[in-house]
């Protein structure tokens, strides 16, 4: 069943001439992983938006568990979708991890101890329970986007949102928290949209969707869309690192992963 079904999404910001997104049709299923990929000005930040019912739909539809996002809907979507967003430090509000985690639950009125118990079984599942009592401003980038996580995972909600939440972050950094969403989402049978303009991050997707000037060109597994290589370069995306050498070394653009570098050399 899909958790998340657009239909027809197109969006206009009234200082512009042209759509920021053109007649966007997609669904995502339960559990899935979606990778959506473009370039600076491909319509991403927008499609986030209207995803998370953070700014109203102009045209078309976008579904979440079946309920329309509509403005008078917007509290009920957002009991659904959590996001993680760029950079973790315009979502902190406590003055330590525990009471940063904590805050979202005391804002819904869950019990304090099953509000306690949440907040330990998260920072637990982050690996941050022995930072709880550090202030989250003295963390580092990769620590700080644990506690953010672990705050939308506290709040239990079936739909994670990831805004670019890696990209402030160095590449090991970058490893970390990738590894702890994907842990995390097969334990709890979470659907994941990460946008992203890294195609580092999208090879284990189950799908990838690729936006190029507000329309979605590209649909499909990551193999399927590594198979357009020279496509993905032409609209200014980067291929990831394996995929870069193979193709220097043989002028192919095919879906290699770095275990499979040498075998096809």
């Amino acid at each position: 069943m899909a958790v998340i079904e657009v239909k027809g999404l197109s969006h206009r910001y009234p200082e512009r001439d042209v759509n920021a997104l053109t007649d966007v049709s997609f669904s995502v299923e339960r559990g899935e992983w979606v990778s959506i990929v473009g370039h600076n000005g491909s319509g991403k930040s927008t499609l986030v938006k209207l995803l998370g019912a953070i700014m109203p739909v102009q045209t078309g539809k976008v579904l979440v568990q079946g309920i329309e996002v509509v403005e008078e809907n917007w509290y009920n979507v957002h009991q659904r979708v959590g996001m993680v967003f760029q950079n973790p430090d315009n979502q902190f509000v406590g003055a330590t991890v525990e009471d940063d985690v904590a805050f979202g639950l005391e804002n819904h009125g869950i019990d304090y101890d099953e509000m306690h118990m949440r907040v330990d079984d998260v920072l637990e599942a982050v690996s941050m329970s022995h930072m709880k009592t550090h202030e989250p401003h003295h963390l580092s980038g990769g620590q700080k986007q644990r506690v953010a996580i672990a705050g939308v995972i506290a709040l239990r909600r079936d739909v994670i949102i990831l805004d670019e939440a890696t990209a402030m972050l160095d590449p090991e950094g970058r490893l970390e928290i990738m590894t702890v969403i994907r842990e995390l989402q097969q334990r709890l049978n979470l659907t994941v949209i990460a946008i992203t303009h890294d195609l580092e991050e999208t090879i284990h997707a189950d799908r990838i969707l690729v936006l190029e000037q507000g329309q979605l060109i590209m649909e499909g597994t990551p193999e399927a869309i590594f198979a357009h290589g020279d496509r993905l370069m032409a609209i200014g995306l980067d291929l990831p690192f394996s995929m870069k050498v193979y193709h220097t070394l043989t002028g192919k653009t095919e879906f290699v992963l770095d275990k499979e570098l040498l075998d096809r050399l």
